[in-house]
């Protein structure tokens, strides 16, 4: 497929607090640089990456730093990062909205995008004449627009309100009616900020189709920053995360969510050690992971996913009523439940030497989110022999949706599947 959108060597700075330097010796500085010498700008040369949770060791901050990638024709990009990570000023540029401070961005085609709730809208203007000035901004004539016109309004579901002054109109009536004229109004390329997380469960499905419907049927690209993992699975074939204004980790959707929803914690899914991570009281405990069931431990695991917990363990010498135990917590660290193997399932009276234990948690028990096990080897039921606190977490992704059923999140963060009976009564 031909290359849609190349960003090459994009970097974006700015000074904090202020626009422009702000000081005469500054501007006149980068002045003479620039414009009389023809050299780089010397402010360049300064500022700290964009980490908004530091405090700054200068007056410059650079929101993106050497941003390299291409888009291909038809793609379905998913842009995904923290808050202030560099998604929107990405984005914008791309919008010329803001300009970059080095680099070049080549495209082909025309531009649609929705960056922000209302982007484009005069709040005095009907929203009939908002979608007349939004097509004749993207180049279109009267008439190429009346076409579109009834599509636009039926699929924004505002038509009682399209004569009525946008500054009326909610939120989420703003949003309806701008991703309808961007969607509608034959972008060869399409720019989605995170604008859909103010629209209904109902809207978002609408939304998510259309974009398939674009990106598929019509062969047109796409660019969607969200932090609604389930949409971007649903939507996006490719990925990429930014992390203070870098580029950490690029390609296929399911395992670019995987690493973003892992964060950048140490603690992952599975652990081995050749020096045993716990060696005292005679137990070494060697590994210890949680996997799809019969697949790789590098696999993203989804809700609807039969799970395998495996450990390596070893005694030194002999024990009297050992088990293992395992306690599941939720993100926050809220204690969920725990489990051990049973005397039926195990010898409780260990002899001295290795052990390999699994256990199979069954599909659907589990919400979607984040979680963490601590472990725990006791004999005689009460003497802890080990313990390791949060010693592996694990993620799981939604399940697979058809376009247009329940995505969002239930509640709760078990969900177990119970089994039900009904009888009719007349």
């Amino acid at each position: 497929m031909p290359t849609a959108i190349k960003f090459e060597n994009i970097s974006k700075q700015y000074r904090l607090g202020l626009v422009s330097t702000q000081t005469l010796s500054h501007d006149l500085n980068r002045w003479f640089q620039t414009a009389i010498r023809g050299k780089e700008d010397p402010y360049l040369k300064i500022g700290d990456v964009n980490d908004r949770a530091s405090k700054a060791d200068s007056d410059y901050v650079w929101a993106l730093r050497d941003i390299d990638f291409e888009v291909q024709q038809g793609d379905v990009l998913g842009i995904i990062g923290k808050n202030g990570a560099g998604k929107s000023t990405l984005l914008k540029i791309l919008s010329k909205v803001t300009a970059p401070t080095t680099g070049i961005i080549k495209a082909k085609g025309r531009i649609a995008s929705l960056l922000e709730v209302g982007t484009g809208f005069h709040p005095e203007m009907t929203g009939r004449e908002n979608i007349y000035m939004n097509g004749a901004i993207m180049g279109m004539t009267k008439a190429e627009i009346t076409r579109k016109l009834d599509e636009i309004v039926d699929f924004s579901g505002v038509e009682r309100y399209i004569d009525t002054p946008a500054k009326r109109y909610s939120s989420g009536m703003t949003v309806r009616l701008g991703f309808a004229i961007a969607a509608h109004l034959d972008p060869e390329i399409l720019v989605v900020d995170e604008v859909l997380a103010v629209g209904d469960a109902e809207f978002q499905k609408k939304a998510i189709g259309k974009m398939q419907d674009v990106a598929k049927g019509e062969g047109r690209t796409v660019l969607f920053v969200s932090h609604n993992m389930t949409a971007v699975k649903s939507l996006c074939k490719t990925g990429i995360i930014l992390e203070n204004g870098l580029i950490v980790n690029s390609g296929l959707i399911d395992p670019i969510v995987s690493r973003y929803l892992k964060g950048d914690s140490k603690i992952f899914n599975h652990k081995t050690w050749e020096i045993p991570v716990i060696n005292q009281n005679n137990f070494e405990l060697s590994e210890i992971g949680i996997r799809k069931s019969k697949a790789k431990f590098e696999d993203v695991m989804r809700v609807d996913d039969e799970l395998e917990v495996v450990l390596s363990y070893k005694l030194t010498r002999a024990f009297e009523d050992f088990h293992i135990t395992l306690l599941y917590k939720d993100e926050q660290g809220n204690d969920l439940f725990t489990t051990y193997a049973q005397s039926d399932e195990i010898s409780s009276n260990h002899e001295a030497g290795e052990y390999v234990l699994s256990s199979i948690i069954p599909a659907n028990f589990f919400n979607w989110g984040n979680f963490a096990i601590d472990f725990y080897a006791i004999e005689k039921k009460t003497k802890a022999v080990a313990i390791e606190k949060d010693i592996i977490s694990f993620t799981l992704v939604n399940r697979e949706y058809a376009l247009g059923d329940w995505m969002e999140r239930e509640p709760g963060e078990i969900t177990p599947r119970f089994s039900f009976s009904e009888l009719r009564r007349n």
